[in-house]
């Protein structure tokens, strides 16, 4: 008498099986997984999950001949699954046919670019060759898939860890290659500090992350993206920096006699998107005390700091009806974190003076994290992700002030002018939505 072939199972009990298979192995429990998995190969044996499956087993358990058999049934069975052909690879690497392997990365690649263990074996094998400047460059498009702050599967935490390794090695012979023969054009060149460059540098290995501008409102095309200008390139903050003794005593005076003129700087109204700000939203532990706001002067305010008030009139400030300028003391509470953000439009920039700065505090635009200096002004680009953090158990204080981008020309201020102010009347926006 024949005996009928087992029924075959749906999609969704061979993926539970296979499942619970796997939660028996993490759990110490082999026995009771091999015999899960050899259940369900009984009703499914031509299944690439259970394939694979069987394929894994036999492979930890150092056969990667049988290992082989499996992968190739499970390609076969489905071509277009990455993980497979990397599974294959796997066996075939372990057998020494380094070239087949590499033959099976590739089709694990073209399914998908960013298959981080495809990327990790094929590194791996130019490795193992003595190609140490090709296994590099793998491994740096494989340490660019993983996004910043991501998690590495544990499985493959170690290989990522010595992929990193050998990356930076790599990285810095790099850097000495290049350290003579750029030394010998900058001093060509005047021996001056050639920024872009070393930027460009720094972000082609991988030491920085690039960031561009990314406006919520007004973008200016062809604009360069800078995080931080330099500060020559301003000579009329140096009367800012020697008056900020002055301009600190005018802010502790306020802080003493006119508390009730700060106000929370994130004071969005409930029906607006609140996102990364929820926490700060009207709260007082990120604060403002206005002198200008959004074009319009506190008056009261600007008479209790008249050397702020005086400087101010000095400044290249933008002057858009309704929209700037804006200057105010801004005070970060302690252990208070200002989350990652960007600002409305490139056309400005913006200015910090610090005035009151504890320990523990930070600025980040873009890929540079900066140090704030009692004194010591800077521009930035605020349209460029940013961040800012008083991790001390005391405020921090900065004047702020916007400014127009100095890269646009004076016939383009006008023309922005104009069109942002006609823009805010044709849509009758009112002041508080920030332009």
């Amino acid at each position: 008498m024949t005996t009928p072939a087992p029924a075959p199972l749906d999609e969704a009990t061979i993926a539970r099986a296979v499942q619970m298979s796997r939660a028996e192995a993490a759990a110490g429990r082999m026995p009771e997984s091999d015999q899960l998995l050899a259940s369900v190969a009984q009703y499914a044996p031509n299944h690439p999950a259970v394939l694979n499956e069987l394929g894994v087993r036999m492979l930890d358990r150092g056969a990667p001949q049988q290992a082989l058999a499996m992968f190739e049934r499970a390609a076969k069975a489905d071509p277009r699954h990455p993980s497979l052909w990397a599974n294959l690879a796997s066996s075939l690497k372990a057998m020494g046919r380094q070239t087949e392997a590499l033959d099976a990365l590739d089709k694990a690649l073209e399914l998908e670019p960013r298959h981080l263990s495809a990327l990790l074996q094929k590194g791996a094998i130019y490795e193992a060759r003595g190609e140490q400047r090709a296994a590099a460059r793998i491994y740096q498009n494989m340490l660019a898939c993983i996004p910043p702050g991501g998690e590495v599967p544990p499985a493959i935490k170690d290989a990522v860890a010595r992929a990193r390794q050998l990356v930076d090695k790599d990285l810095a012979e790099l850097t000495a290659t290049l350290e003579g023969p750029l030394t010998e054009l900058r001093e060509r060149h005047g021996g001056r500090r050639q920024r872009r460059v070393d930027l460009c540098l720094e972000t082609l290995m991988g030491k920085r992350q690039p960031f561009f501008s990314q406006p919520t409102w007004m973008y200016m095309p062809e604009l360069p993206a800078i995080e931080f200008f330099e500060r020559s390139d301003f000579p009329w903050l140096d009367a800012f920096e020697a008056e900020t003794a002055a301009i600190r005593k005018e802010l502790l005076q306020v802080l003493v006699a006119d508390r009730d003129g700060l106000q929370p700087y994130i004071d969005f109204p409930a029906h607006m998107p609140l996102d990364q700000f929820r926490e700060l939203n009207r709260s007082r532990r990120w604060s403002a005390y206005f002198l200008w706001n959004q074009s319009a002067q506190v008056p009261a305010h600007l008479a209790r700091c008249p050397v702020a008030a005086r400087l101010l009139e000095t400044a290249p400030r933008c002057r858009i009806d309704g929209r700037a300028p804006t200057a105010f003391f801004s005070i970060l509470d302690a252990n208070t974190r200002i989350p990652a953000h960007v600002g409305v439009t490139n056309t400005r920039c913006t200015v910090h003076l610090p005035l009151v700065i504890p320990p523990d505090c930070g600025f980040r635009v873009g890929a540079t994290t900066r140090e704030w200096v009692p004194g010591q002004a800077w521009v930035f680009d605020d349209t460029i992700n940013h961040e800012a953090w008083n991790l001390s158990d005391t405020p921090r204080a900065i004047l702020i002030f916007d400014i127009w981008n100095p890269l646009l020309t004076a016939a383009e201020r006008d023309m922005i002018q104009t069109a942002t102010e006609i823009y805010a009347q044709y849509y009758s926006l009112p002041a508080e939505q920030n332009l």
